[in-house]
């Protein structure tokens, strides 16, 4: 058990480092996505934070498997570097008892992204899409401040409110836009006792609609204008750019997937219960990679290991796009892939092991008598 401890604590603690600096990368890489839409006005800045939240476990079950995978690989090559596997083989530790442990570590962190894959990734992606539906809803008006100018989207012009009433309505108002037209720039003030933001059918269209005011059409640097007074007096608001996930399968909860016959469901059923089998895939896998010659050092095979991890990756990736393509029948599932990984990872275990025998061998057999 002390053993069991030890190794478990050398294992867990590289992964866990891994794991930040990976997840890191991840939250950095959607944060600029979500203040590119905050600059283009489809996100509030406000539920940015609280939409990067719900993302994080839909990051974690991604990033999990390459820490281990490299966790493993920098854990056992230290271990074989400086010779303690040696000592622990010598104390009656034998490779497959090391081997079984990182079983029962994987098995812990299957479990662990299991139920990130398919209970708190998809709950987080509904949270995040509802967010997202919120912010298509919001008007161009509802940030307004009363005795604020307020810039309007794509540079359209200024508005100015006196007072805004309890029911979203705007009391003496000022509008300035900006017209181009053959003779120059020409400016279009308004001036309103009343203003309110209406929508239309679909709810992603907005007017301002202004009651009860003066229309002013000018040209900077002269005297001459034109002046009409209004009862009513609407304009459209700039069309606002909608906000949405980027996968929308991700949204559906694991328990519809599982009554659905559509093959893209299927295939994300799949895609989500092959998370946690990669847990087990790498841990063979690093297995056998983790072994270096004498002078090598542990970070050797670490470059080839994370091209193999990318072959799997992307051969699981290429799978599932064929599949829901339809190029491929959706009765053959990825489960293929995980098979050729695991015998590739067996058949350099076995090698090893020979390699390790062979050397016995033939130390044996040179000792003197």
């Amino acid at each position: 058990m002390i053993i069991f401890r030890y190794f478990c604590r050398e294992v867990l603690s590289t992964t866990f480092a891994v794991c930040v600096v990976l997840l890191l990368i991840l939250i950095s890489g959607r944060l600029v996505k979500y203040l590119a839409e905050v600059a283009a006005s489809a996100m509030e800045p406000s539920v940015m934070l609280a939409a990067l939240g719900y993302r994080i476990p839909g990051f974690l079950e991604l990033t999990l498997p390459l820490a281990f995978f490299l966790g493993l690989l920098l854990s056992l090559g230290r271990l074989r570097v400086d010779n303690e596997i040696s000592v622990l083989h010598a104390c009656g530790v034998s490779e497959g008892k090391l081997l079984g442990y990182t079983l029962v570590i994987a098995g812990f962190l299957a479990i662990f992204v299991g139920y990130l894959s398919l209970v708190l990734s998809p709950a987080g992606m509904q949270r995040a899409s509802v967010l997202a539906a919120a912010q298509s809803a919001r008007g161009e008006m509802d940030d307004l401040v009363q005795k604020t100018f307020y810039p309007l989207r794509d540079q359209r012009g200024v508005i100015y409110a006196g007072e805004i009433s309890s029911q979203k309505g705007f009391n003496d108002v000022f509008l300035v836009l900006p017209r181009q037209s053959g003779e120059g720039t020409r400016a279009i003030v308004v001036v309103a006792k009343t203003a309110t933001q209406q929508r239309n059918e679909g709810g992603f269209d907005h007017y301002l609609s202004l009651k009860d005011g003066t229309r002013y059409e000018i040209t900077p640097g002269r005297y001459d204008y034109q002046r009409t007074n209004f009862s009513e007096y609407g304009i459209r608001l700039a069309k606002k750019r909608r906000y949405k996930e980027d996968n929308e399968t991700a949204l559906i909860a694991t328990r519809d997937l599982f009554d659905s016959q559509d093959p893209k469901q299927r295939i994300a059923l799949q895609w989500r219960l092959s998370i946690p089998m990669m847990m087990f895939v790498v841990a063979f896998l690093a297995w056998p990679l983790s072994r270096t010659r004498p002078r090598q050092g542990r970070y050797a095979r670490l470059l080839p290991a994370v091209l193999l991890y990318l072959t799997y990756l992307l051969g699981l990736n290429a799978l599932r796009g064929s599949i829901e393509s339809g190029s491929v029948p959706a009765s053959v599932t990825l489960l293929p892939m995980h098979v050729i990984f695991l015998a590739l990872a067996a058949i350099l275990i076995v090698r090893g092991a020979g390699v390790r025998r062979n050397r016995i061998w033939r130390w044996w057999s040179t000792r003197p008598s």
